[in-house]
Order: structure tokens, then C-alpha cells, then sequence
């Protein structure tokens, strides 16, 4: 890979990564058209640490505080500063266990079989009007201090979903805590958050899995598209949320159902290869 191509996919994935779009698709709809090939899921999860880096940063008061205050409760001679603060780290580690348990579960599979354009295209589509749906009748009441244990279980499973290429990992927590009635940013504040454990475990396993199959050659693109992919990223975050605070999802959905269509247009054509 190119230096060049380096900075385009660390790009796509900054800007899609937070978006529920899905940067898996994007990652991989990207690449028949690099002339390295597709960059494969091993190198898309590196390069995730970049994203996660800048949840890490515009988080971080957030993510310190509920950090310490779950580390107070399990020393007894500490002061618990926020129940509230600590429930929450628990919530997160509740809502973590779906996606590692899966994701070892079900590894090869989601390196190979699931990468399978058809599947991306109809995920895309999917995925993309069951947000719609939820956005439209979503309570939309709910603050995040009221998540309880059982949704924070549900909106780990559905994070799990993004293991398949075209849900989106963000899209499929989002569309989770609209149906379940919590308003906009709580459900997307809480996918931020659910993310870190999750993404950032995934991008240091394959590293270390993957570290002897590194070349000379290979470092500096990874570090490259790793380091793109956290500048976008951050901007991405702040524009996000702002926009969601006064508007819907709906010109997700219509990105997504058209992204699909042009895909599975693509397939039926011959002009790329499904797998």
C-alpha cells in the first residue's frame, strides 16, 4: 500500500467509524479499487486504535471519571466518589462481553465468509432501515443514567452485530438504544463509550497476532492510515454529535439504502467481485 492510499483509507475510516454507516463496509468497498487490494479486516482493526484514540481524548473527563470511580468501589479503604459513575464501568465491561465472546467465537468467519459483498450490500440496506424505523418510533425519553443492566446486555449484543461487515458498530447500538426510547445522545454517547474496551482489545490482538507478518514496507502505511484515521476521527465525533442534537438520522438511512443498492448494482454487473 501506498502512501497515498495510506491517507485515503485512514481517512475513509475516521469518517466513517463514528458515522452509522459502517467503516467495515466502506473499508472493504474501498478495496478493489486500491491497488494493494482489499486491506483486510486484520489491518481495518489496527487502524481502529486511531479512532478509538480520539474517543479516548474528546472523552476523556468522562472515561477518567468513571475509571476511578469503578477502581474506588473495589478497594474498600477508597473513597466511592459516584455510584452512578461506577455502575456505569460496569456497564461497559457488561456490554463488552458480546462482541469479545463472538468474536473469538466466530474469527475466521469474520475474516473470511462474512467479507462477502453481497452480505455487506444487504446489511447496508437492512441495517440502514431498521435505524430509520427506530429513529421514527423511538421514544426518544430516556437519558443515559437511567440505562439498566438488561439494556446495557442488549446494546452490547447489538454492538456485536458489527462483526458483519454493513451493520456498523455505531449503527447498530444507536439503532438499539432509539428502540429501546433513550434520546439521540444518550444512545450515541453510550456507543462511544461502549466502543473503546471493544475496538481498542480488537486493534492491539491483531497487531500482536499479525506483528511477524509486518513487513518494513507495511509500517509506515499502517502508522499513516492509523494516524489520518485519528485526526478525521476526532472531527468527525465533534460534528456528530452536534448534529444529532437537532437533527434525525434519516440522511444516514437514505446514505445507506443507496450505498447498498449501488452495491448490489455493482454485483449483478460483474463490475466488482464479491468476495
Amino acid at each position: 500500500m501506498s502512501i497515498i492510499e495510506a491517507i485515503l483509507v485512514g481517512l475513509l475510516q475516521g469518517l466513517t467509524e463514528f458515522l452509522p454507516i459502517s467503516s467495515s463496509a466502506h473499508l472493504r468497498l474501498a478495496g478493489p479499487f486500491l491497488t494493494s487490494g482489499d486491506p483486510g479486516a486484520a489491518f481495518t482493526a489496527v487502524i481502529q486504535i486511531g479512532t478509538e484514540a480520539a474517543v479516548l481524548l474528546y472523552f476523556r473527563k468522562d472515561i477518567w471519571r468513571i475509571a476511578d470511580a469503578w477502581i474506588r468501589q473495589l478497594l474498600p479503604s477508597a473513597e466511592n466518589r459516584d455510584p452512578a459513575d461506577a455502575r456505569m464501568g460496569w456497564l461497559i465491561i457488561i456490554g463488552t462481553l458480546p462482541i469479545a465472546i463472538l468474536g473469538v467465537t466466530f474469527k475466521d468467519a469474520i475474516e473470511t465468509n462474512l467479507r462477502n459483498m453481497y452480505i455487506t450490500a444487504t446489511m447496508l440496506i437492512a441495517f440502514g432501515l431498521l435505524l430509520g424505523l427506530a429513529d421514527y418510533l423511538g421514544r426518544r425519553t430516556r437519558p443515559l443514567d437511567q440505562l439498566s443492566w438488561k439494556h446495557g446486555l442488549i446494546f452490547g449484543f447489538a454492538q456485536a452485530m458489527a462483526l458483519i461487515p454493513g451493520v456498523s458498530r455505531s449503527g447498530g447500538t444507536i439503532t438499539a438504544g432509539l428502540a429501546m426510547g433513550y434520546t439521540r445522545e444518550a444512545a450515541a454517547r453510550y456507543s462511544f463509550l461502549l466502543a473503546v474496551p471493544a475496538v481498542l482489545a480488537s486493534g492491539f490482538y491483531q497487531l500482536y497476532n499479525y506483528w511477524g507478518d509486518f513487513t518494513s514496507s507495511m509500517a509506515m502505511p499502517t502508522i499513516v492510515a492509523t494516524l489520518v484515521a485519528f485526526v478525521s476521527g476526532y472531527v468527525v465525533i465533534v460534528g456528530f454529535l452536534k448534529l444529532i442534537s437537532t437533527r434525525s438520522y434519516m440522511i444516514f438511512v437514505v446514505y445507506r439504502v443507496l450505498l447498498g443498492s449501488v452495491i448490489l448494482a455493482c454485483l449483478a454487473a460483474g463490475v466488482i467481485d464479491p468476495v
